[in-house]
């Protein structure tokens, strides 16, 4: 199936070339347009769980600078907890 995306109509045009014209692109507009795909798709956000999530980062954030506790590189971390379920 051929699907073309035009203001106001949709016509016919194949995914892989949509594809392949999408990777033609240069990447500053590959990152772009990746972004308004992926705000595309976030939809129905429940704002109590924004809040929440976002004052945790808040807090965390304010932990580490207060050096309330202690950062560790990123794969450390994740060796850390591969070690700790023996992947």
């Amino acid at each position: 199936m051929e699907v073309w995306l035009t203001p106001g109509k949709i016509s016919m045009i194949s995914l892989d070339r949509l594809t392949a014209e999408i990777l033609s692109l240069p990447s500053a507009s590959r990152a772009i347009l990746a972004d308004k795909l992926i705000e595309s798709l976030e939809f129905d956000i429940d704002t109590d769980i924004q809040s929440a999530w976002s004052s945790e980062a808040k807090k965390r954030r304010d932990e580490v600078r207060d050096g309330s506790v202690r950062a560790i590189p990123g794969d450390d971390a994740l060796a850390q907890v591969r070690n700790s379920i023996d992947l």
